[in-house]
C-alpha cells in the first residue's frame, strides 16, 4: 500500500526469489485492492520483492518449514521515490531484475562487472541463466538459440560471436523472452512457434566509436593459437569483422548451424564404401568435437553489417563467415588376442589428411512501404568442400612368428555442397483492427556431389606362413544428388471477437 494516501498498489509486481541464488521461484500481481497470495511454496529461504513505478522497491526475506507453512505480511508499507529524495540521500544497489509482460530484464549496473570481462561473463550472473564451458546458454532449463544486439541479429544465429567478444561494461540491460515467430508478431495470434531469446542493449555512450580485441598465445611444440575482432558502432550501424587461427583443437568461434549445413559424406563400410548425407563435421563450433587423434588447424573469420536509415523505413542486416580445418595424424596399434587356438599379434599404421573449408552468408533486408505494409527479403547460401586421405596397413603373426594375414588399404574422398535460399514476406495491416493480409514466397535449391577410391590388398597366408591368396579391391563410387522447390502461402487473418479470430491459408509448394 502508498504509505502517503494509505490505498492499495494494484497491479504491483510481486516477485519470490530464493535467497541463496536469487532465482526466481515464483511470480505475481497485485489484486485490486493491493492485496495478493502465493501458494504451494516449497519449504525454505526466500525473498520477497515489491515493485511499483515511482516507488522504491521493497524488500524482505523469509522462511517456509513444516512447523511454519504460511507467512502473513500484513500490510506492506510502499515509500514513494520522491519522498525519499526530499528527505535522505539514499545510496543502494539498483535493482537486478524487473518483469515487464513476458520480458525479464537483467540491470546490468547492479552486478559485479569487471575490467576486460565478456558478456558471458556477466550472463553467468543473471538469475535463471546457466552457461556451459563451451558457451552454450540456458535459461531456466531451455537453450537460448539467438542473442541479438539492440533488437538486431548479430552474425545470424551464432550467440557466442556476442557473449565471447562484445565487453560486459558495454551493457546497459539484458532481456530474455520468447521470440515468436514473423507471422504471429504480425497477426497478434500465438501459433505456438517460440525461440529463446536474449537481447543485449547496449549503453548510449558505448554505440559510437571503435573497440575490439586480440588475443594470442604459443606453447611447447609449435602449438599456438589465436584470435582477433574488430568492431565501428555509430548510431544504428554497426560493423564487425573477427578471425582466428590455431592448431590446440579449437575449431572456430562457434557455428551453431553443424546439423542444418551439414554435408556429404563418405565412410568405409565392411570393405566398401558407403556414401552418405549427413555432416558430422566439427569445423563449426568453436571447441569442437575434435576427437583428439591427429593435429588440427583451423582457421575461421567473417564479417557483420547491419543498419538503418530514413527514420528506420529501412534496415539491412548481412553476414558472411568463413572457416577451415586441416586435420593430419599418424596413429599405430598394437594388439594381442589370447584365443584357445593360440596367440595372434596384429600391428596396425595408419596416416589420415582431412581438410574442410566452408563458406555461408545470409542477408536480410526489411522496408516499411508505408505504416500499413512491410516487405521483408531475405537470402542465405552455403558453399562447402570437404577431402579426405587415409592410409591403412596391418600385419597378423601368429603366436610362433608366422603370418597369419596382412592388408594395405587407401581411402580419398571428395565432397561438395551448394545451398542457396531466398524468402519474401509481405504483410499488409487492412483497416479494421486485426485484420491482415500477408504473402511468403520461398525459393530453396541444394546440391550434393560426392565421390570416392577404395584401393586395397588382402594378403592370407597357410599354417606354414606361405601367401596363399590375394584378394583385390579397385572402387570408385559417386553420388550426385541435387534438390530444388518452391513455396508459397497466402494468409488472411479476420477478427471474430477480441479473443477469437479466423486464419484462412492458400499455399502452393513444388518439387
Amino acid at each position: 500500500m502508498d504509505t502517503a494516501s494509505g490505498t492499495g498498489l494494484q497491479n504491483a509486481s510481486i516477485t519470490v526469489l530464493n535467497s541463496k541464488d536469487s532465482i526466481l521461484v515464483r511470480f505475481t500481481r497485485a489484486d485490486a485492492k493491493g492485496g495478493f497470495s502465493l501458494n504451494n511454496l516449497r519449504e525454505g529461504n526466500f525473498i520477497l520483492l515489491l515493485t511499483y513505478p515511482d516507488f522504491a522497491d521493497y524488500v524482505e526475506t523469509f522462511s517456509l518449514s513444516s512447523d511454519k507453512p504460511l507467512k502473513d505480511f500484513g500490510k506492506l508499507k510502499m515509500i514513494l521515490k520522491a519522498r525519499l529524495l526530499a528527505e535522505v540521500i539514499v545510496k543502494g544497489t539498483a535493482a537486478q531484475m524487473t518483469i515487464k509482460g513476458d520480458t525479464t530484464e537483467f540491470n546490468a549496473a547492479a552486478f559485479n562487472i569487471e575490467a576486460n570481462s565478456k558478456v558471458e561473463d556477466l550472463l553467468k550472473q543473471l538469475p535463471g541463466i546457466q552457461v556451459d564451458k563451451d558457451g552454450k546458454i540456458t535459461a531456466h532449463g531451455q537453450a537460448v538459440n539467438k542473442v541479438l544486439v539492440d533488437g538486431e541479429e548479430f552474425f545470424g544465429d551464432d550467440p557466442t560471436l556476442v557473449t565471447k567478444n562484445i565487453r560486459g561494461d558495454m551493457v546497459d540491460k539484458v532481456q530474455l523472452y520468447d521470440k515468436k515467430s514473423d507471422q504471429a508478431a504480425f497477426t497478434g495470434i500465438d501459433d505456438g512457434e517460440r525461440t529463446k531469446t536474449i537481447n543485449i542493449k547496449l549503453k548510449e555512450d558505448k554505440k559510437q566509436g571503435y573497440f575490439g580485441k586480440v588475443d594470442a598465445g604459443a606453447g611447447n611444440d609449435n602449438f599456438y593459437q589465436g584470435q582477433g575482432m574488430f568492431n565501428y558502432f555509430k548510431g544504428k550501424k554497426k560493423f564487425s569483422a573477427y578471425g582466428t587461427i590455431s592448431n590446440t583443437a579449437k575449431t572456430g568461434l562457434g557455428w551453431a548451424d553443424n546439423n542444418k549445413y551439414g554435408t556429404s559424406n563418405i565412410q568405409v563400410m565392411d570393405g566398401g564404401i558407403m556414401i552418405s548425407g549427413g555432416g558430422g563435421s566439427d569445423l563449426d563450433s568453436y571447441d569442437g568435437r575434435f576427437n583428439g587423434e591427429g593435429i588440427p588447424l583451423t582457421r575461421s573469420g567473417g564479417l557483420h553489417y547491419d543498419n538503418k536509415w530514413k527514420d528506420d523505413k529501412y534496415s539491412i542486416n548481412m553476414n558472411y563467415k568463413a572457416g577451415s580445418i586441416n586435420v593430419t595424424g599418424d596413429k599405430n596399434t598394437l594388439n594381442q588376442n589370447n584365443l584357445p587356438t593360440g596367440i595372434i599379434n596384429t600391428n596396425t599404421d595408419q596416416t589420415i589428411d582431412n581438410f574442410m573449408f566452408r563458406q555461408k552468408v545470409d542477408g536480410t533486408f526489411l522496408v516499411k512501404l508505408d505504416t500499413t505494409s512491410d516487405l521483408k527479403i531475405m537470402v542465405d547460401g552455403t558453399l562447402k568442400n570437404s577431402e579426405s586421405n587415409s592410409n591403412y596397413f596391418t600385419s597378423s603373426l601368429r603366436g610362433i612368428g608366422v603370418s597369419l594375414n596382412g592388408s594395405k588399404r587407401s581411402l580419398s574422398n571428395n565432397g561438395d555442397q551448394k545451398i542457396f535460399n531466398a524468402s519474401a514476406l509481405w504483410t499488409k495491416k487492412l483497416k479494421k483492427k486485426g485484420r491482415t493480409l500477408s504473402l511468403t514466397l520461398g525459393q530453396q535449391f541444394d546440391e550434393d556431389d560426392a565421390s570416392g577410391f577404395l584401393n586395397s590388398e588382402n594378403s592370407f597366408y597357410n599354417t606354414l606362413g606361405i601367401l596363399d591368396s590375394i584378394r583385390l579391391i579397385d572402387q570408385y563410387k559417386t553420388n550426385l544428388v541435387r534438390s530444388s522447390g518452391f513455396n508459397s502461402n497466402l494468409a488472411y487473418t479476420e477478427p471474430l471477437s477480441k479473443s477469437f479470430s479466423v486464419i484462412l491459408n492458400y499455399g502452393l509448394n513444388l518439387g
